[in-house]
């Protein structure tokens, strides 16, 4: 069992060490967009003459015959928020190349718009964005359609060319696939502690209520962790590093949860054999959790009291009601840590007065 241990917590290192090599050596690319809700599904990025745009579909999947924003969030490259730009948008069928649809050149008050289009069919779509480099000449108007979609012959532009995939049941069947991706382990893993914990009640009765706030402040841990997987993507449209720190901080917290349970489930012999090494491993998980949670404190009351680093943005974070929740978990959980470390050490003392003669 210690092996599992051990190869659990390589593998949550090695992985952390990837994360921080993709923040260290991310792309050179500065610019981010400023989408609500940063798609991940007929979502893209692109450079178009001294600018970078990103385009996505609101909804991610969206389906034949329904109504869908096509959204735009323009920068230069430095991540700099764009104004007055004067752009057009056109929809091309993938299949036959025929324009489906042309919404006219429009001077853009800033580089965050969005335009509706309700999609006829299942199948590709292409989605040019025309940027003019000078005055409009034709504003209010549409150029003629193209068979080279990038092609400016003709205008005075740039161009940039987005495809989207228009399906039925697509977004049902990844949504369902990735809630049973966290579900089947979560449950894999609540079974395993129920059974440890069935086999074990008799010794734990006795420090029930301690054992139950100690489990109870690990599986916080690991909730903690999954609220990260689950909004590391809404920052990803502020800054690609922020979704990356977001993940490195759940695959952080819900290691420490599971570590610590694997001590305590791999542990419980040593604790008796050689109490003063097993309260040694206590100290350092917990202070590795307890650490890493104060850190997550002090940078969002950081990021909602001044704007946050590499921002493009020169405020501060919006305070929310999910950010409350979340941060007043993580609160509780520094205390519970503080707790447990206490705990640990009242047990170390326990075990040293039963057994003297074996430290």
């Amino acid at each position: 069992m210690r092996r599992y241990a051990f190869a659990l917590a390589a593998v949550v290192t090695a992985a952390a060490a990837t994360l921080f090599a993709a923040t260290v050596f991310a792309s050179a690319q500065n610019a981010y967009a400023h989408f609500e809700h940063f798609g991940h599904y007929n979502a893209k990025g692109d450079a178009i003459g001294p600018y970078y745009a990103y385009e996505q579909l609101d909804p991610d999947y969206a389906k034949p015959g329904e109504p869908a924003a096509i959204q735009f969030s323009i920068q230069d490259h430095d991540g700099r928020d764009t104004k007055d730009l004067v752009t057009m948008v056109e929809v091309y069928s993938g299949i036959t190349g025929e324009r489906l649809a042309a919404f006219p050149w429009t001077k853009q008050d800033t580089g965050d718009f969005q335009l509706f289009y309700t999609f006829p069919d299942v199948g590709y779509y292409q989605i040019v964005l025309s940027m003019a480099t000078g005055p409009a000449n034709n504003l209010n108007g549409v150029d003629p359609p193209r068979t080279t979609l990038s092609g400016t012959a003709g205008c005075n532009c740039d161009r940039a060319v987005f495809n989207a995939a228009i399906s039925n049941n697509f977004g049902e069947i990844w949504s369902t696939a990735m809630i049973a991706s966290v579900l089947i382990p979560l449950g894999i893993i609540g079974v395993v502690l129920g059974l440890v914990y069935k086999r074990k009640r008799k010794e734990l009765h006795a420090n029930s209520s301690e054992e139950f706030v100690k489990w109870s402040l690990l599986l916080l841990a690991i909730a903690g962790g999954m609220v990260h997987f689950a909004i590391y993507s809404e920052h990803a449209s502020l800054r690609l590093e922020y979704s990356i720190f977001l993940i490195t901080a759940g695959i952080a917290q819900v290691s420490y949860g599971l570590m610590y349970i694997l001590l305590t489930m791999v542990g419980a012999e040593e604790s008796r054999i050689n109490p003063r090494r097993y309260y040694r491993k206590t100290v350092v998980l917990n202070l590795f959790g307890l650490i890493g949670t104060a850190v997550l404190l002090g940078l969002y009351a950081y990021a909602i009291t001044f704007p946050p680093p590499l921002s493009p943005n020169p405020v501060p974070e919006d305070v929310d009601l999910a950010g409350i929740l979340a941060k007043s978990a993580e609160a509780i959980l520094v205390v519970g840590i503080i707790y447990l470390m206490r705990l640990e050490k009242r047990r170390l003392a326990s075990r040293l007065a039963e057994t003297p003669s074996k430290t």
